[in-house]
């Protein structure tokens, strides 16, 4: 596959197209952000358990660094490629503009399923991909981060060995790292925690009250779903559904999530959890819900079945979950969509305050990282939805709108090298 063939780059471009033209941006600008700054692909041999070797594919890509350095995740799936690499990393750019930090958008994946491999195993394949991108990351030009299949220990194996080819500790490689070795307090929950602000600020928008008679349906139970359940029951809401790579579990009356927790700890899956009736995950996207949240992978409501999706409220909790066609159908409908780049920002976010924190050797607390995080995205929520207002398009589209006006002020500024 080329850089530019993947799906989710196609629906990027589409959408990046759209909000150009729609905000007369410069043809200069869009023609750059087309295209990545720079893109990587690595071999990364494993030698694994039986003494066997195995080459992995690894991929890191830098969309655009005009705002400071890169950001991005690192995602270990075993449909990860470069193309879908690069997707997301053009993504990151539109986030951090739009949210307003100085940094740019990056991302890095391994091909691989790491539910094949031993603790050993992926500490081995973290390190040879840390080593093998190193001359191209650093605390001052681009900082991955925990995505799926990777957390903080990851991240922690990372730094290590970006540090021992260094010689001394550089905590400022990496965030989403464990609290004892340089992380940030509210780092694991923040893209989840994130997400359930959004929901109510757009529930506030629509003159909708987030109480016990809200229902509400999540694709997914990882790091970002987990933390946006928790936080929708403690506003009262029902947490009705949930689903993982098993499909869907789903109890009218309301999911006991603590349970459904302890439940996968001990199973790994969701699958005969008590007290809940299996779904599939298009029959949990079907489903009559206040608050639909997709937050699992790209790409899951399309213009096939975005017709049977009967949400007041769709947060985008993953990137790119619904396509272009698929955001216009709903839209039509009257469903409120609260855009990925907006709605799952919060990961990046703390990612930022971890960043700082650790530059100024100098921590924060608990209240004060979530205050923060609140005020960033209460106000980009509401640029987001005057730019909605001002353009008359869905939330969506004024997110791009609001998020390329940044970045062409930005790199008019900064002009293009050579001139």
């Amino acid at each position: 596959m080329s850089l530019y063939d993947s799906a989710l780059y196609k629906d990027s471009i589409s959408q990046l197209n759209f909000a150009g033209e729609a905000c007369r941006c410069d043809p200069n600008i869009l023609e750059r952000l087309r295209h990545p700054k720079r893109a990587l692909e690595v071999s990364v041999p494993v030698r694994l358990d039986d003494g066997s070797v195995k080459t992995f594919k690894g991929f890191r890509v830098q969309h655009n660094m005009t705002l400071g350095p890169g950001k991005g995740g690192v995602r270990y799936h075993p449909h990860v490629d470069l193309s879908e690499t690069a997707a997301l990393a053009m993504l990151m750019t539109f986030k951090c503009a739009l949210v307003g930090l100085p940094l740019g958008g990056a991302k890095g994946g391994v091909c691989v399923d790491p539910n094949d491999l031993s603790r050993e195993e992926l500490q081995g394949l973290t390190r040879r991909y840390a080593i093998e991108i190193g001359p191209f990351i650093g605390p001052d030009s681009d900082i991955p981060a925990p995505d799926i299949g990777t957390d903080a220990q990851t991240m922690a194996w990372f730094m290590d060995t970006y540090s021992q080819i260094k010689g001394f500790a550089i905590p400022g490689v990496v965030t989403g790292k464990p609290i004892s070795i340089g992380g940030s307090l509210g780092r694991t929950a923040s893209t989840g925690k994130g997400v359930a602000y959004c929901i109510g600020f757009a529930a506030e928008e629509i003159g909708m009250t987030i109480d016990e008679n809200t229902k509400v349906a999540i694709h997914g139970f990882g790091k970002v779903a987990l933390p946006a359940a928790r936080d929708m029951a403690a506003k009262g809401a029902k947490i009705v559904a949930v689903s993982d790579v098993t499909g869907g579990v789903y109890n009218e009356n309301g999911l006991d999530i603590e349970e459904a927790i302890r439940h996968v700890q001990k199973t790994r899956f969701l699958k005969g959890l008590k007290n809940a009736e299996a779904i599939t995950n298009d029959e949990l996207i079907a489903l009559k819900v206040d608050v639909l949240i997709p937050a699992a992978i790209d790409g899951i409501i399309t213009k096939e079945n975005a017709h049977t999706v009967k949400a007041k409220i769709i947060a985008e909790g993953a990137n790119g979950p619904l396509t272009r066609e698929a955001i216009d159908i709903v839209t039509d409908k009257g469903v409120f969509v609260i855009p990925d780049i907006l709605c799952n920002a919060g990961g990046v976010i703390v990612s930022y305050f971890e960043w700082v924190q650790g530059l100024a050797h100098l921590f924060w607390g608990i209240e004060e990282v979530n205050q923060k995080l609140h005020g960033i995205l209460k106000e980009s929520f509401s640029r987001v939805s005057s730019c909605s207002k001002t353009y008359k398009i869905d939330m969506k589209k004024a997110a791009l709108i609001s998020s390329i006006q940044r970045l062409e002020k930005a790199m008019r500024l900064r002009g293009l090298f050579p001139g």
